[in-house]
């Protein structure tokens, strides 16, 4: 069996501790599509922009990728258990919090501190599920991208239906199940031993002078402008209540778990992962683009949002794959350095997209996202010679 061949059986045949953890990372990445349905409903009931909404994405896309330089350092001090209850706590706290704020400025710092805890959970969450689950490297890996399918799919319909109620819901709702998955992960998971080396804060960044992982980062940043362009923007051209929008995004995130775990290990093992990696994001473009000739079309942009769900999961599991083998550093640390600079294009895109369709029309965000997602290519054909080693 090849690494990018994972059986179902092998799959699903995992210890308690792996499975505590994947359930958290469910919930974690809920996290990222609740808020989607009710960007509009929190604009009207707090009167704010589109481009003052989206920053909820960007703060706490900021935060996540600020606080993956210390995350290593963290966990190899007190150990990745610890790491992820901490990273667990935070988002606990700062999504009641959230829920209980009364204006857009008191939202967007505490999904901050919600960031903040998830680059806690998130950076340590790859590793110990790398480490506990069985299925080798590659099966964790897939794991760890069907829960975040799982939860990006979830966390939209769940947003939508609390949403439906009071904008406030959703972020109470992610609170009480993040306070479960505290509990799963504190009693299911067993001590997992610390790294032998202490980490330094500047190994992240000396890990992106490995020319493979930094050309990964760089691609990945471009991608995650489209990515989150798409995330973040579309529900106010969509015009559609809280649950009409949750059921787009559900699907949304159906399509991107299905192709996470079943097609991008296929596609894989059939083109090599750099490959596959320019052919889906030449789609993912051309997807953004018909968004943006086709904005003024319900039926248009609710295809290309699903569309785009399965162009997506292939994307993110390819390029999690692919950094594990990029560079030869703990793989802690690769998704450290890597998580820094990814987020950042996923924290630009939400602000930057609203701002665009107020300072022009609401067709020049989507387009902006396939000139970036375009790039990303163009940087993976520059670094070609740096990505020899991955498969």
């Amino acid at each position: 069996m090849s690494s990018h061949q994972i059986s179902f059986q092998s799959l699903f045949r995992q210890p308690k501790s792996a499975w505590a953890v994947a359930f958290a990372c469910v919930v974690a990445f809920m996290g990222i599509g609740l808020v989607d349905p009710i960007l509009p409903a929190i604009a009207e009931k707090l009167q704010a922009t589109p481009s003052q909404v989206s920053l909820l994405f960007s703060s706490y896309m900021v935060m996540t990728g600020i606080t993956m330089l210390v995350t290593g350092w963290v966990s190899s001090r007190i150990g990745p258990k610890p790491t992820l209850l901490i990273g667990l706590l935070g988002i606990i706290v700062f999504a009641f919090l959230g829920g209980m704020s009364n204006s857009v400025g008191e939202i967007v710092w505490y999904r901050a501190g919600w960031g903040l805890g998830n680059a806690f959970f998130i950076s340590t969450a790859l590793a110990v599920i790398v480490s506990v689950a069985s299925g080798g490297t590659a099966g964790a890996i897939v794991l760890y991208e069907a829960a975040i399918g799982l939860g990006m799919s979830v966390g939209p319909l769940l947003g939508g239906l609390l949403g439906g109620i009071s904008w406030r819901g959703p972020f109470f709702g992610v609170s009480v199940l993040m306070a479960i998955a505290f509990l799963a992960v504190f009693v299911l998971l067993n001590e997992v031993p610390a790294p032998t080396r202490r980490s330094s804060l500047l190994d992240p960044l000396r890990a992106l002078s490995h020319g493979g992982l930094f050309t990964l980062a760089v691609t990945a940043l471009l991608y995650n402008y489209g990515f989150f362009t798409l995330l973040a923007f579309s529900p106010f051209v969509l015009h559609m209540d809280e649950h009409s929008l949750g059921y787009v995004f559900f699907f949304w995130g159906v399509m991107l778990a299905i192709t996470s775990v079943i097609i991008a290990p296929r596609l894989q093992e059939k083109y090599g992962s750099i490959a596959t990696l320019r052919i889906m994001l030449l789609l993912l473009a051309l997807v953004l683009l018909a968004m943006g000739v086709g904005v003024d079309s319900r039926v248009i942009l609710v295809l290309a949002i699903v569309i785009a769900g399965a162009i997506l999961g292939v994307i993110n599991t390819v390029l999690t794959t692919s950094v594990m083998d990029a560079a030869p550093v703990e793989r802690a640390v690769a998704s450290s350095a890597y998580s820094f600079v990814r987020f950042s294009g996923g924290a630009v895109a939400p602000w930057l997209a609203g701002k665009l369709a107020e300072w022009y029309s609401p067709q020049v965000p989507f387009y902006m996202g396939a000139i970036a997602v375009i790039a990303g290519i163009l940087v993976l054909v520059i670094g070609k010679k740096s990505l020899a080693q991955v498969k």
